[in-house]
């Protein structure tokens, strides 16, 4: 996943869905799906400009965006674009994949984010990171920035690696994959700030059809 919205120096509220813990599958009703497909266009409507242009009624559309906020399908964050198209304080981005040995569990990684402190290096560099598995190993995918390419590789070897060799051993990485990337395409299923994003917001007129909210 890359860019969440496009903006000029500013920041944007996004809604995004999380996963609801349950084994059976969490359909959305049609009031549901609209609801979602207009905050999705606007995450700071309110639920009166809601209601009036998705026509359910505003009680409704409190209490069903209160329910899906507290399931946990409904969320919100501020993205705030530090890059070229932003405020430029960071002109490259770099993939890496970072593989581990076998013995470094997803339970490590993950009380070693928890316990991570606010102020980082990788609260700094990093945009975006996630847990992975690669071939029945545990490995981290971070989305570095940097001010150049040659900053992110000295950031990373420099403070980022030798900080995850310190908390998990001398020997933990097995393997690194680097990847240079350009300019983002498609986030997290309908934004596209190559093509429907403006001003941090989704243009008007994007049809909603091609807003999709689940089956």
């Amino acid at each position: 996943m890359e860019f969440i919205a496009q903006l000029k120096g500013d920041c944007a509220l996004v809604p995004f869905f999380y996963p609801v813990p349950d084994n059976d599958m969490r359909l959305l009703d049609e009031q549901e799906k609209a609801i979602v497909r207009q905050l999705i266009r606007d995450p700071r409507e309110s639920d009166n400009g809601v209601g009036e242009l998705t026509k359910v009624n505003v009680r409704t559309v409190s209490r069903k965006r209160q329910r899906l906020e507290q399931e946990g399908i409904l969320s919100y964050y501020t993205n705030v674009d530090l890059s070229a198209t932003g405020t430029q304080q960071f002109n490259a981005r770099h993939l890496y994949i970072i593989k581990f040995r076998v013995g470094i569990t997803y339970k490590q990684l993950l009380d070693e984010i928890r316990m991570e402190p606010s102020q980082t290096v990788f609260t700094e560099s990093i945009y975006e990171s996630h847990i992975a598995e690669i071939d029945g190993k545990v490995a981290l995918l971070l989305f570095i920035d940097g001010d150049s390419d040659l900053d992110i590789v000295q950031r990373t070897h420099e403070e980022l690696l030798p900080n995850l060799l310190q908390n998990h051993g001398a020997d933990s990485i097995e393997e690194i994959s680097t990847i240079r990337l350009l300019s983002p395409v498609r986030v997290m299923r309908n934004y596209l700030p190559l093509v429907n994003m403006e001003n941090g917001l989704m243009k008007r007129g994007w049809p909603d059809e091609a807003i999709y909210v689940g089956r």
